[in-house]
């Protein structure tokens, strides 16, 4: 069904250990909307992001992909997917673009962006070229296919990941902090190719310290903080008009 959200998560918690890191936490991300991830750093975002791809298993909660519940295993911290098949097709639906760039250092941009579809998804390797080629161009380095990922500014680099995720067809990307670690100049280059992506009307969660971009492409914010949501809503009305004393005093904080 076209309403059944790309990802839902109801009711998660997450620890390391005893080290609560999320403690009953709701997102859902619609077909086609932007969900942006905001709040200090250790408040959860990441973690949050982790688990909605199964990089992370988390101790209790319910995780969605379109609809299909993850299948659990074990309890508390043995907690584990317990269907391989389902949980490499959900993976292989949802890209996620690091905070650092993990290209492989021995192949080209192109061959990098190749890589998955063709040994992951089994896809024909010339027609996977194509469309590698065409999502090098779509984010502005479609001349750097042949060159090696140390040749690259950090932008650049950032760009050829999103790339690499794009080329997977995805329901789903997901950013852990894309800009954080660009200069501003480069930063702008990749915020660029987001808000083209966010207007194309792709599913994303994003998950940053950049505020401008999060008001700009996202659908709802959520503004994390020690592990639960503190608030969330329309960016309109979280930036413009925050309720709970705790994000005014972030966005405070992040705007000085």
């Amino acid at each position: 069904m076209t309403d059944t959200p790309v990802i839902e998560i109801r009711n998660l918690y997450k620890s390391y250990g005893a080290l609560d890191v999320l403690k009953g936490v709701d997102l859902v991300a619609p077909r086609g909307h932007v969900v942006s991830l905001i709040g200090s750093s250790g408040s959860g975002k990441s973690t949050l992001l982790r688990c909605a791809n199964l990089l992370e298993n988390s101790q209790s909660g319910d995780v969605l992909f379109e609809g299909e519940a993850v299948q659990w295993a074990g309890s508390g911290h043995d907690r584990h997917p317990s269907d391989r098949a389902q949980l490499i097709r959900i993976r292989t639906n949802l890209s996620m673009v690091f905070q650092q760039f993990n290209l492989w250092s021995h192949l080209t941009i192109l061959q990098n962006v190749m890589e998955a579809p063709v040994t992951v998804l089994k896809r024909d390797a010339g027609a996977v070229e194509e469309k590698a080629r065409a999502y090098l161009d779509k984010v502005g380095i479609g001349d750097k296919c042949d060159v090696w990922p140390a040749e690259l500014s950090g932008g650049q680099q950032q760009r050829a990941a999103i790339a690499r995720a794009l080329c997977m067809e995805p329901r789903a990307l997901l950013f852990d902090e894309p800009t954080s670690a660009l200069d501003p100049e480069l930063e702008q280059e990749v915020i660029r190719v987001i808000k083209s992506l966010a207007e194309e009307g792709r599913t994303m969660i994003i998950v940053t310290h950049d505020m401008g971009l999060a008001r700009d492409v996202s659908d709802h914010v959520i503004f994390l903080h020690q592990g639960l949501i503190e608030e969330e809503g329309a960016p309109d009305a979280l930036f413009g008009a925050p309720k709970r004393t705790r994000l005014q005093q972030f966005l405070s904080a992040v705007s000085d």
